[in-house]
């Protein structure tokens, strides 16, 4: 698919090398044939607030949408973690209590061991979020296991302010769209809710075929790239 550019307000204004390099490096990888030896993974997380009812809300009926008081009752923060193979199709989803650097080194664990075991690499695509790197591996697992996990990794970082090239965000976008406008209180209902949305999406085998390349880039955001 393509972005819609128009809507990409976060794209810096002017030159921008950094932000070029890693766009270019991130559409290059997208437009690798199919590979299961060497699978696209994109992976993002998404921060969730906990909400419950303070009063019972009225079922809808007919004509009727549901209706629910504008009061509520925080109940607390969680994390939503996906990864999705956009060619294939599948994505996997979990839901922590928390979002630091062990948590998502044990998600990277289950991905590469449980998901992808006998992959030769896995491509990463995510943001630069301080807790996305192999760094984390090795403060979550023996250095032995660390090493191994990090040698199955190649590791693209989306640019600064580009979110847009993260085909897990999109994904992100679907859930919150179609599992998560409602309120939830806890997290056990959360997780089953979005375990149930993975299943589902999975079953329909949706997947996403980028279109946006590095060509079309250098036309469309030619303010982006220094002059010489």
């Amino acid at each position: 698919m393509k972005p819609h550019l128009k809507d990409c307000w976060c794209i810096p204004p002017e030159q921008n090398a950094a932000f070029v390099a890693n766009m270019e490096d991130v559409l290059e990888v997208y437009h690798r044939p199919y590979n299961p030896k060497i699978p696209v993974i994109c992976m993002d997380e998404k921060p969730y607030q906990l909400l419950g009812d303070t009063r019972t809300p009225i079922p809808m009926k007919q004509g009727v949408p549901t209706r629910e008081d504008s009061e509520y009752i925080r109940s607390g923060t969680c994390n939503i973690f996906i990864f999705t193979e956009p060619l294939a199709g599948v994505r996997y989803t979990e839901v922590s209590r928390r979002r630091t650097r062990l948590d998502w080194a044990r998600n990277v664990e289950t991905l590469l061991d449980v998901y992808y075991p006998t992959a030769e690499k896995v491509a990463l695509i995510m943001d630069n979020l301080n807790t996305h790197t192999i760094t984390s591996l090795y403060e979550a697992f023996p250095a032995d296991k660390a090493l191994r996990l990090a040698q199955k990794l190649e590791i693209h970082y989306t640019p600064k302010h580009g979110s847009w090239l993260n085909i897990a965000e999109i994904e992100l976008s679907a859930m919150a769209i179609q599992c998560l406008k409602r309120r939830i209180d806890n997290i056990e209902t959360l997780a089953t809710g979005v375990n149930t949305w993975c299943t589902d999406r999975n079953n329909a085998c949706v997947s996403v075929k980028w279109q946006f390349s590095t060509a079309d880039a250098r036309i469309k955001l030619h303010r982006l790239y220094p002059v010489f």
